[in-house]
């Protein structure tokens, strides 16, 4: 499967932003989605992730609080909405599939197979 990630931009601190993900195939419950973000000299984290099963994960509280991991079976989508963007949001963000995720392993970097280039997300203070 391919991913193409999009999106990204520059905004303000406090404002939104929503990242796509477009996949080349149908990936409702045959793989697990996720957004992962790196930060300039920082390793490439989990943000947010999907199941198989549909079950959502968020990295931390606050991302919970602040963003939203849906996808469009229809369309073969995963979007990220972000609202309340901090400056320590900025960072380059990918979307992910992996078809051996698991619940245990969904914010696992290394579970992921396939992978979109990244779209950068600028914020500003």
């Amino acid at each position: 499967v391919q991913l193409q990630a999009s999106g990204g931009g520059l905004v303000q601190a406090g404002g939104s932003l929503r990242l796509s993900c477009a996949a080349s195939m149908r990936i409702a419950n045959r793989y697990a989605v996720a957004w992962f973000r790196q930060a300039p000299g920082m390793e490439r984290s989990f943000v947010a992730g999907i199941n198989r099963s549909g079950g959502r994960m968020y990295a931390t509280d606050s991302m919970k609080d602040r963003f939203t991991i849906s996808g469009d079976n229809a369309r073969n989508m995963v979007y990220l909405e972000m609202n309340s963007l901090r400056p320590d949001d900025t960072a380059v963000y990918y979307c992910a599939a992996g078809a051996s995720v698991i619940a245990s392993n969904l914010a696992s970097r290394t579970a992921y197979a396939y992978w979109g280039l990244g779209t950068l997300v600028t914020v500003s203070s």
